[in-house]
């Protein structure tokens, strides 16, 4: 008898079975969390839902930054072409938001047209309205980077007495729809313009709950001296630190991002190292789209949760026949004790709740009394939703990324390094001599010879005991070492020969010069008398 709840309860349990981590994400979010969005509301105050569009686009990249930081120049500069609708100055030339996408053939797709499209995530800017439609577009054309990429491009931040003149929508609203679904927001500063103005502290504000998808980037660093350069990053920290409210310093990345010659050289290895950072971070982008897409539906799925909470109490507390618009406005002034009750009854973290003065501002054009009363069963779906699916999901972003691990972006600017002399650290460190027909180390072998015979050799090597004793002096870890006396002992008897000792010591050299040890000897720097050896 009653069997059955037993069985239903289990049921319950279990987690969906899911074919892709897409298929999942959309599944979760239409049965579990959009039904909980809709009863509370949660779209006129903070998001508009989601569509299928935006759990299958490709990982979009946003720039932001004041006019003339070379945000579309960045664009070209990674495709290797220009792109339709392009437009570069020193004054504000981009006045419109460009989504530069993959298509066939080159063109331009208007915003009104964009938005009804449904398979673009763009439909829901629909609601910012003919002003902001006005200056959206979609460039198409066939290039290999955005096979796997979409980059957004925006209006330059305005600065003085231009930021003064209205857009005649939202900017900051728009910026912060677009940080809620892209997978990178990169903000370009221009070395020689460094003052943050209002609209672009409002817009760094508004890009709040969304830190961990920032990278900053000090552009045109080439047109400044190496002394002015280290004072112009200190004082951009200094500056971002006032308006990015983080205890971890957000990433910056130096250099000048355009296809013109450096104005002042002196920094290139410095430049073409971040550039190098920066390429693989934006390059993971394809691979790690699903777990970031994951991640938003959970914080998404939490500010829900915290929002049905707010909604319901203010219901709860709202009198049935008489006084209600008194309560309304007692309630709303006391938005911060009911934060502060539900933190306590429900154990949610502060960072959870929706900002304050944002949430009063937009309850005063709502009837509280048309809000609904707490939904526990709505609120269990959500929580097993975030106990249970989303762990299977996992596995399955997991399973995913083994399936794919050369999911990366490649084509124009990200190809022009990968291979040959112009590669990143080519003839540098261990790869110097990669060319020549000489062996490298031979170089300073009767140097490391002199030590050599200093070491007791017998029969022609020197014992690991012995070895160990000269490589210690140069203060590198025993792991480094290590590593070293592995890549170095080419016959694996546990001694050195002369010229195994001769590399040894080359390999020291290059670690204390600060490059990296290869994971694997390179053929170069194989001693001549032993590259017959077969491996």
């Amino acid at each position: 008898m009653f069997s059955w709840l037993g069985t239903d309860d289990r049921r319950k349990k279990e987690p969906e079975v899911f074919q892709t981590v897409s298929d999942g994400l959309k599944k979760l979010y239409k049965t579990k969390l959009l039904p909980l969005e809709e009863s509370y509301k949660f779209h006129e105050f903070h998001s508009p839902a989601l569509e299928d569009a935006d759990f299958d686009n490709k990982p979009m990249v946003l720039l932001v930054g004041q006019y003339s930081t070379g945000k579309t120049s960045f664009i070209r500069y990674l495709l290797e072409q220009d792109f339709p609708g392009m437009r570069i100055g020193p004054e504000p030339t981009t006045d419109s938001f460009i989504a530069v996408m993959h298509g066939d053939t080159e063109g331009v797709i208007p915003g009104n047209a964009l938005v009804v499209d449904p398979k673009k995530p763009f439909r829901k800017l629909n609601a910012f309205g003919n002003a902001f439609l006005n200056r959206f577009v979609c460039a198409q054309l066939p290039n290999p980077v955005l096979e796997s990429i979409s980059v957004i491009d925006t209006p330059g931040i305005l600065s003085g007495e231009k930021q003064r003149i209205s857009r005649g929508y939202d900017f900051a609203a728009v910026l912060e729809w677009f940080a809620e679904r892209v997978d990178r927001i990169i903000l370009l500063f221009d070395a020689h313009k460094l003052d943050i103005s209002d609209e672009f502290s409002e817009v760094i504000k508004a890009l709040k709950n969304h830190e961990d998808k920032i990278r900053v980037v000090l552009n045109k660093a080439d047109q400044i001296e190496t002394q002015q350069l280290m004072r112009v990053y200190g004082a951009l920290m200094w500056s971002l630190g006032k308006i990015v409210n983080t205890p971890e310093v957000i990433r910056v990345y130096i250099g000048s991002f355009w296809s013109h010659p450096l104005l002042i050289p002196d920094n290139r290895k410095l430049f073409e190292a971040e550039e190098q950072d920066l390429f693989k971070d934006i390059q993971s982008l394809p691979r790690n789209a699903a777990l970031r897409k994951l991640n938003d539906l959970i914080k998404r799925a939490r500010l829900a949760k915290v929002h049905a909470y707010i909604i319901s109490s203010l219901k709860k507390e709202m009198p049935s026949v008489f006084g209600k618009e008194n309560k309304k406005k007692e309630l709303i002034a006391s938005l911060g004790d009911i934060y502060k009750r539900i933190e306590r009854e429900h154990q949610i973290s502060p960072g959870d709740f929706p900002n304050l003065k944002k949430m009063q501002d937009q309850l005063q054009g709502q009837d509280l009394t048309k809000f609904q009363p707490l939904k526990p069963k709505l609120l269990e779906a959500v929580d097993d939703m975030l106990a249970t699916d989303i762990a299977s999901l996992m596995v399955l972003v997991r399973q995913e990324e083994t399936q794919k691990p050369n999911a990366v972006v490649k084509g124009g600017a990200f190809d022009g390094t990968l291979d040959g002399p112009f590669g990143h650290g080519y003839g540098e460190g261990a790869g110097e001599g990669i060319d020549e027909a000489e062996w490298v180390v031979a170089r300073d072998k009767p140097a490391y010879d002199e030590i050599f015979y200093t070491l007791s050799p017998v029969n022609g090597k020197v014992t690991g005991a012995n070895a160990k004793k000269e490589m210690v002096k140069s203060k590198l870890p025993n792991t480094v070492l290590g590593k070293i006396w592995k890549l170095a002992d080419i016959d694996k008897d546990g001694m050195l020969d002369d010229e195994e000792f001769a590399l040894a010591n080359h390999l020291i050299k290059v670690k204390l010069e600060g490059h990296e040890l290869p994971s694997e000897l390179p053929a170069h720097l194989v001693p001549p008398s032993k590259r017959k050896i077969p491996e």
